[in-house]
């Protein structure tokens, strides 16, 4: 190999497409604040989500701070040990308390089952996370929710464009959660989006992540600086057009690696939701004890050929964290945990860098 291979490669748009963006930025010299081409990339995603309202940020994880804000919660909010740090730090960072249940073995999202038995009278609401792009069982989840009348907001990083029976799931929760890092589906470099359900929360998120700004005499709460600039929102604009294309590319390097894993005894692809529309975020796979090496040993000998797989998630948050949570408590996560392996996948794979991909995994087996 000339080059590595990395887990994901970001998708750009045509510089040519970007460059008038630039030029009129540079013109107007707006840069941030609420800019026309920040106002224009809301209108444009929730048209393109089929969403009701939309707010843009300058990452996800202010998104998930600012959303968890808006909701003025209180006490433990049930979440899942299998996802980002971000997931958990950001109700660190609200003063709220992270109560770890388990996985589903096939989806890897939260079990709602685990959910139910884990709720007391100190459970304000859930944060499910749309694992991997494949969406969370929202209806048992909604169901769970209504009964005991907790909130629900989804980490919904991955899960960009994501549909389900013909709805897009970030319409499920009170609140979702998008993230538009470079590793993403869609991406403005770096970026996020908090969905929600009407003009008065939407108000609330905007001026949340302005400090809590009303107008310049006034400020109704503590908020942070989450603004998307300028730069960021035209990124976005330019990415757009080209993202039906990426989905459909990704499609296909979705496909070629299952024929191809399929033939390889040990491994497992996690699959996809029946009746949805996924967006081929990531390819991971589940290396069995048949496979004859460890995951890790796996992603060493992926390595040593300069092919940087992900043990995504791995380790679990609450171990990364140094928190003092028994892990017999989530043994599905903890299983999956070392198991998991996401191999590299983008709309710019080529066939050929899929088969270097294929053949380092059928030849570390063969050292077993």
């Amino acid at each position: 190999m000339t080059k590595p291979l990395y887990v994901t490669r970001p998708d750009l748009p045509e510089l040519e497409t970007f460059l008038p963006y630039l030029q009129q930025i540079w013109q107007s010299g707006v840069l941030t604040n609420n800019g026309p081409f920040h106002q224009q990339l809301e209108q444009a995603l929730q048209d393109y989500l089929g969403v009701d309202y939309i707010s843009v940020f300058n990452n996800g994880t202010n998104a998930l701070l600012v959303a968890l804000q808006a909701l003025e919660l209180k006490g433990e909010v049930i979440t899942t040990p299998f996802t980002f740090l971000a997931t958990t730090s950001s109700l660190i960072w609200q003063g709220l308390t992270p109560v770890f249940v388990d996985i589903d073995p096939v989806s890897l999202n939260l079990d709602p089952n685990a959910i139910a038995a884990a709720i007391t009278d100190k459970t304000c609401a859930i944060m499910p996370v749309h694992c991997y792009g494949n969406p969370c069982d929202t209806s048992a989840i909604r169901a769970v929710a209504q009964q005991h009348g907790l909130k629900v907001i989804y980490d919904a990083a991955h899960a960009f464009g994501v549909k389900h029976q013909g709805q897009s799931v970030l319409q499920e929760g009170d609140l979702a959660v998008l993230s538009f890092h470079a590793t993403k589906v869609f991406n403005t470099i770096e970026g996020g989006a908090v969905i929600c359900h009407s003009a008065q929360m939407k108000q609330k998120i905007d001026r949340l992540k302005n400090f809590g700004i009303v107008n310049e005499f006034k400020a109704e709460a503590a908020g942070i600086n989450g603004k998307m600039n300028e730069l960021q929102a035209a990124f976005g604009l330019a990415q757009l057009p080209g993202l039906a294309g990426a989905l459909r590319r990704r499609a296909k390097v979705h496909q070629y690696y299952c024929d191809a894993l399929a033939r390889i005894p040990g491994l497992q692809c996690v699959p996809l939701l029946a009746d949805g529309a996924p967006n081929y975020a990531y390819f991971p796979i589940l290396v069995t004890d048949e496979f004859g090496m460890s995951c890790k040993a796996l992603y060493e000998a992926l390595k040593a050929k300069s092919i940087f797989a992900r043990r995504y998630f791995y380790p679990l948050t609450p171990v990364l964290l140094d928190m003092d949570i028994d892990e017999s408590c989530y043994p599905v996560a903890a299983d999956a945990a070392e198991r998991v392996l996401c191999l590299p996948m983008s709309g710019s794979l080529t066939q050929a860098e899929q088969d270097l991909v294929i053949n380092a995994v059928i030849e570390a087996r063969g050292q077993v």
